[in-house]
């Protein structure tokens, strides 16, 4: 597969050009790619407007993924996210407030699109939860909620996967939508190889009408590289607004090194990602026989995720279990009270997971008592967007019984909102600020 941004920029680097132009560095070196970082100059194209090399690297990208339209973007996930519920917005019932019906695991990107947007939002929780960072939706539980609405949702919006490595069933949730004539948006940020696994289990190849993918999470692939994926029946029509909506949210110096690493990509993908995903997951599951020989589960349903399950069991002189790992030299992508989430690759080494698997072989378990877990079910009293938008302050949890939250307070990772912009903080966010080790909140002045 030929790889046209990269072919042009390394040709510029190498053509001794006096650039007379944007970035200030001129290509000479301070930290090291300097040469490879352009501007939109003659013959580089336009994110925005693509015409030429970037728009052959996009069609690559929907030849690979499946889709009718593959757009770029050099703002994560989080640029996707806002594009494809502005494009969702196009779908909503005429003189009514637009809704969207979303899994309350949502990621506070969209949280701030709701802000953005002026949408509201109609959550669907878990029928039970262990973590905030989880709610698998079943098809009974859409069609339940679907059903339960005044009127249509202009969209239907899932995380799948989940931080934790839980997986819906976006087929049965496909379907679903079909029948009631609306869109599903899928969150599908840390499943981008997903397309390239034995059996294809991408959204999109299972009847999401779009999702964003990050790839720099899971691919070789520069952090901020990622996707937004249309379906390639497109019934809604999303593809013919999808470049613009993208430019409403997107920088208009979008960096032309996440570029290049996401056309180059393309080549991988299209050369040899299939056997390294295989092999991969062949390695990982030497690491989970590990894992049960010394009585650690794994409940990680994702195929390059590994999720190690420490609600009712403790390490041995370590009150952090992440800083455990950090004791063999293992960087987790998340660690909190219940869960280590241990995020794998094809480019993980062999000595990566020795590493992992001798920190598991000497791990001393000790018991300890879990509180129950209670995910709150918060009551809004303002709009995403009038309480984001309001003057506020930042305040002790122990004392914010009874304040209306004004913007999500959760680190990223998980990024995940205990308390929802609007709603009421009540004794039950209290206790899982605590649980989460949160100690301040931004509230409504």
């Amino acid at each position: 597969m030929d790889t046209p941004i990269v072919d042009f920029v390394k040709a510029y680097a190498q053509s001794d050009k006096a650039r007379f132009h944007m970035p200030g560095h001129k290509g000479v070196s301070f930290f090291g790619c300097e040469s490879l970082d352009i501007t939109e100059i003659k013959g580089a194209d336009e994110l925005f407007v693509p015409e030429g090399i970037i728009l052959g690297s996009e069609r690559n990208a929907s030849s690979l993924f499946g889709t009718s339209r593959t757009l770029y973007s050099a703002g994560g996930s989080t640029q996707s996210i806002h594009a494809m519920l502005f494009l969702g917005m196009m779908n909503a019932e005429k003189d009514k407030k637009p809704f969207v019906l979303a899994g309350r695991n949502a990621h506070k990107a969209f949280i701030y699109a709701a802000a953005k947007l002026d949408f509201d939002v109609k959550w669907i929780y878990p029928e039970s939860a262990d973590s905030i960072c989880s709610c698998v939706i079943t098809a009974e539980m859409l069609a339940k909620s679907l059903g339960a609405c005044e009127y249509k949702p202009f969209a239907v919006y899932v995380t799948s996967p989940d931080y934790l490595g839980g997986i819906s069933d976006i087929k049965a949730l496909s379907d679903v939508c079909k029948e009631h004539g609306v869109p599903l948006l899928v969150d599908n940020a840390h499943g981008a190889y997903l397309a390239f696994c034995e059996n294809n289990m991408h959204p999109i190849a299972l009847g999401a009408d779009m999702c964003c993918d990050s790839a720099h999470k899971t691919l070789p692939v520069l952090t901020g590289g990622g996707y937004l994926h249309i379906a390639a029946d497109d019934k809604y029509g999303f593809a013919e607004s999808a470049v613009r909506s993208m430019s409403l949210f997107g920088s208009t110096s979008p960096s032309y090194l996440i570029m290049q690493s996401l056309d180059m990509c393309n080549r991988y993908m299209s050369d040899r990602i299939c056997a390294d995903i295989n092999g991969c997951i062949h390695r990982i599951e030497n690491v989970r026989k590990v894992m049960a020989q010394n009585s650690i589960s794994d409940i990680s349903a994702e195929p390059l995720k590994i999720t190690a399950d420490f609600r009712y069991n403790g390490i041995e002189d370590f009150e952090n279990i992440g800083d455990y790992f950090r004791s063999f030299d293992i960087e987790p992508e998340y660690a909190d009270r219940d869960f280590v989430v241990f995020m794998v690759s094809p480019f993980n080494s062999e000595k990566d997971f020795k590493r992992l698997e001798k920190a598991f072989e000497n791990i001393r378990l000790t018991k300890r008592t879990r509180e129950e877990f209670v995910l709150p079910c918060g009551k809004s009293v303002l709009s995403v967007r009038d309480a984001v938008f309001a003057v506020s302050e930042e305040i002790p949890v122990s004392g914010s019984e009874g304040r209306i939250c004004a913007v999500p307070t959760v680190s990223c990772p998980p990024a995940i909102p205990i308390a929802v912009s609007g709603e009421i903080i009540t004794d039950e966010h209290i206790r899982m600020f605590e649980h989460y080790g949160i100690e301040k909140i931004v509230v409504i002045k």
